[in-house]
């Protein structure tokens, strides 16, 4: 399955805490995160953090690691915790080296006292290397050779991860058949809620080259199993949302680390579910940003 980083207890996360020195937030300075009332029907959506060895290294102008810090202080921020965090794909800067994933790893060390994170990977990400980087936490799926899905059962909603990494620094992705059938066949026995689909990787449109190579297969799944209600990816660094011909609304999260494109918002998302649908909340690091705050109230098609 996607690497799995369980909450932490109070114990465990101060002890972390205390062994890395001025190097984690102290005790005191997060006591409140504790006592949080956790919203089950809440979660959060980092995407493209593409976080260096080198925490002072910037790219297009941007320090990836300060943004990805700036995120997770406003979700530890936050008046309630998530239900979980997703991160979605393209944790490493480039190539996915050890040294990222460390980088990575304590960045993100504050977010564990909030909620269980679950890791999908990017094109940027390589495989062994982010396994080996959370040895003690991570769990492998077996049923399907070489790739990371699982499904996530909530309340309202059904979600399935997915892993659209082929090769790695190379842009456009692949779910592999062997991973459509897993989730076709993990779709037919759970009809019964909506289901949300989430992996790095946009669909491709005309013209483009660096998008999922198997898009067809996974529309098909969309036409298919009329319980799919949202795909939610990122890998464009565009904050952006529209809904499909199937009716399958398409949520492209916003780049955490930095954009392609002058003008447009980096940050994190916040995910919120209802009966019939879902908002989705652009938190923006620029609050100054146009669209900053910006929610999409989305409703479930029939079906």
């Amino acid at each position: 399955m996607p690497v799995t980083l369980p909450q932490l207890s109070r114990r465990e996360f101060l002890k972390r805490a205390v062994l890395a020195g001025a190097g984690m937030v102290t005790a005191s300075s997060h006591a409140n995160l504790f006592g949080k009332a956790r919203d089950q029907h809440t979660f959060a959506f980092f995407s493209d953090c593409h976080v260096a060895a080198d925490a002072a290294l910037k790219n297009s102008g941007v320090n990836m690691a300060d943004n990805l810090a700036a995120s997770v202080n406003e979700l530890a921020a936050w008046p309630v915790k998530p239900a979980a965090v997703f991160v979605n794909g393209d944790l490493a800067f480039k190539s996915g080296l050890p040294a990222d994933y460390a980088t990575f790893s304590k960045l993100i060390e504050l977010v564990r006292a909030l909620a269980p994170i679950h890791l999908n990977l990017g094109n940027h990400d390589q495989r062994e290397n982010f396994w080996s980087a959370f040895p003690l936490d991570a769990v492998k799926q077996k049923c399907v050779p070489q790739k990371q899905c699982a499904v996530l059962e909530t309340d309202l909603a059904n979600w399935f991860l997915l892993d659209s990494l082929a090769v790695t620094n190379a842009s456009s992705g692949e779910l592999g058949a062997v991973q459509v059938a897993w989730l076709d066949s993990e779709l037919a026995t759970r009809k019964e809620k909506p289901a949300v689909i989430v992996g790095h990787h946009n669909l491709q449109s005309p013209g483009a080259n660096s998008a999922l190579n198997d898009s067809a297969a996974l529309v098909e799944i969309f036409s298919k199993h009329p319980q799919v209600k949202a795909f939610v990816f990122g890998h464009t660094h565009n904050w952006h949302v529209e809904t499909h011909a199937t009716g399958v609304h398409l949520v492209n999260l916003p780049p955490t680390g930095y954009v392609f494109k002058a003008g447009r918002p980096s940050g994190w998302v916040r995910c919120t579910l209802a009966r019939d649908g879902v908002e989705f909340e652009l938190r923006s690091l620029d609050a100054n940003h146009p669209e900053h705050a910006q929610v999409k109230k989305l409703s479930w098609r029939v079906g």
